[in-house]
């Protein structure tokens, strides 16, 4: 019965279709009641033909355009897609769209001009600045930095995880706006570490004067998640060894305090955040393997994929072969054989 009108109706053939973008929120006794089906974010090129196809004729049509008045170059789709949208849909696309439209027909109402034609070369004079730049990896192989891949309310993302050493204590010094989780992951890292010392050639007593800092770029953004523990791994054992993780690898996965490294998800949206930064290499737990289903072949075919069931298969792809000879002044000869058998 409406409980407004007080009309009794039938619902017995009725479905009810809700939609959320966080999950976590909806109260568990109703989640408990629902079948979930999940939506992953759009790739450039799904958001390309959406646009294309379906968006652009809309906004054409809301502003009283017709399709010979505004052409809109398949360059300059992608140059939004990239620089003035960060999102997992397409509705900031449509608006940029919208405001290319209220553009073009003032241009033309003006009678300026009977066309507009936009492309990726005068985008900018429409749209003004790019609003986004994308995260590429670093220009060179780092010491003490390693690439990871996160999944954001505007679909994946890559982070980076940055450690430096500084005289002090033993103590873990942890920045970026981690969350718990994240947080508990940098402690499991460490210690994963300090009882694999000897095997991956790092003093075992490296903490009774020397400080860990790690932090997790940008500072304004709350990260969290259990996912970065491979990275955070790879970033430390680098910093204690000297030698550089290689740039055009991203990486995934939590671990234990043995060494393990367990799936994860959001595999698709962080894959294609890796595709898009230009990163070759992506490394995943073994579990997840069965996740590649949801790439497109095009994806597959472009990256190629690491599955590892230990931290120790991390690292032996993810540090630089080419550096494993070479050890920073002070390092023990015992080290640096102990390096060389890891990589």
């Amino acid at each position: 019965s409406d409980h407004y009108l007080e009309v009794p109706y039938d619902l017995s053939d009725v479905m009810f279709i809700t939609t959320a973008n966080i999950l976590e929120t909806i109260p568990p006794a109703l989640r408990d009641r629902l079948e979930v089906i999940r939506f992953f974010c759009y790739t450039e090129e799904e958001k390309f033909h959406i646009g294309v196809r379906h968006l652009l004729t809309k906004q054409k049509e809301a502003h009283g355009l017709k399709d010979s008045q505004l052409d809109v170059s398949d360059a300059a789709f992608h140059a939004m897609i990239q620089s003035y949208t960060r999102e997992s849909g397409v509705r900031n696309l449509e608006r940029e769209l919208a405001s290319l439209c209220r553009k073009a027909a003032r241009k033309i109402v003006e009678k300026k001009v009977s066309k507009v034609i936009i492309t990726d070369k005068n985008l900018s004079k429409f749209l003004g600045p790019e609003k986004f730049e994308p995260l590429l990896p670093e220009k060179k192989d780092t010491i003490g930095m390693s690439t990871g891949l996160a999944v954001t309310e505007a679909g994946g993302e890559i982070l980076f995880v940055e450690v430096a050493l500084v005289p002090g204590k033993g103590k873990l010094l942890l920045t970026g706006q981690l969350g718990d989780v994240m947080k508990e992951s940098c402690y499991a890292a460490l210690s994963f570490v300090r009882s694999r010392a000897e095997k991956l050639g790092i003093d075992k007593n490296f903490l009774d004067k020397t400080d860990v800092h790690v932090h997790v770029p940008a500072g304004a953004v709350p990260k969290d998640g259990p996912s970065a523990g491979v990275a955070i791994v790879t970033a430390l054992v680098s910093a204690l060894t000297k030698v550089p993780v290689r740039r055009d690898i991203g990486m995934t996965g939590e671990i234990t305090l043995r060494g393990r490294a367990l799936e994860i998800g959001g595999v698709k949206s962080k894959v294609l955040a890796a595709h898009r930064a230009g990163i070759k290499t992506v490394i995943l737990p073994r579990s997840n393997k069965k996740d590649l289903v949801e790439l497109t072949p095009k994806v597959r075919k472009e990256l190629t994929f690491v599955f590892a069931d230990q931290v120790d298969q991390v690292l032996k792809v993810a540090l630089n072969n080419s550096e494993k000879g070479k050890v920073s002044a002070g390092t023990s000869s015992k080290a640096s054989q102990k390096k060389k058998e890891l990589v």
